[in-house]
């Protein structure tokens, strides 16, 4: 999928905060302000949505693994949906502390969660009802904390983070294991440790959907392209 100039202004991408509240290391990507609001250049956020994009299809293609975090509530249902369509991982409820710098404990809660919905699953597990009810309860609690991980199987590759204030504690970790950051960065926050900056609107469902539903679509053409790449190598070695 490609995103142009026009589908990102029909998205609202070029709207940022109040100008009271901008933060100054935005300035380069600050066309102007309007009404007490300042406008992000789309000259500038287009290009550096396509660098990302890019990123994210040459990662996919040599099966990195994408961690999409969006957890305020105007991301939230946006992530969660986009992530599964590619395949993804996803944190869209909490981020806990220690998702990636302490994911052994993490893997423990995902063995966990997967344990008692293999005994909620079993007709004849043995247990009753007022059991069972506790069973369920602490199923659906680590099903909101961890469902969008449990199938991640190791660190990510990757983190594609929708308002990068928002989701500080997500950035230090990543950045202390040294993995990439792609990030929607808006008028009031600093885009300094992100890999890939997104200079837009991270409030707009409609901007949000347009970002997670490009990456989305570019972890999907890069598992394609891996796949017809291993098909023609295929066909090569059959053929000699």
């Amino acid at each position: 999928m490609s995103v142009s100039m026009r589908d990102m202004l029909e998205a609202g991408v070029h709207f940022g905060h109040q100008t009271r509240y901008w933060n100054p290391k935005m300035g380069q990507f600050i066309f102007g302000a309007r009404n007490k609001i300042h406008i992000i250049n789309l000259e500038k956020t287009l290009p550096m949505f396509n660098d990302a994009l890019t990123f994210v299809r040459r990662l996919s293609a040599n099966k990195g693994n994408i961690l999409f975090v969006g957890t305020k509530r105007a991301a939230r249902e946006i992530v969660a949906e986009e992530a599964a369509r590619a395949g993804a991982p996803f944190v869209d409820h909490r981020w806990l502390g220690g998702m990636l710098t302490n994911y052994k404990t993490v893997k423990q809660s995902i063995k966990r969660l997967n344990d008692l919905k293999a005994v909620l699953a079993d007709e004849n597990n043995g247990y009753g009802k007022k059991e069972l009810l506790d069973i369920t309860r602490e199923v659906e609690k680590l099903e909101r904390s961890l469902g969008g991980i449990k199938d991640m199987g190791g660190l990510p590759d990757a983190l594609f983070v929708i308002d990068t204030g928002y989701q500080k504690g997500a950035i230090v970790e990543a950045k202390k294991l040294g993995i990439p950051v792609i990030g929607v960065v808006d008028t009031n926050n600093s885009p300094e440790g992100i890999d890939y900056i997104i200079p837009g609107n991270d409030d707009s469902s409609r901007a949000i959907r347009l970002y997670a539903r490009g990456i989305a679509d570019a972890i999907l053409e890069g598992r394609n392209q891996s796949v017809q790449e291993i098909v023609a190598a295929s066909a090569e070695a059959a053929a000699e």
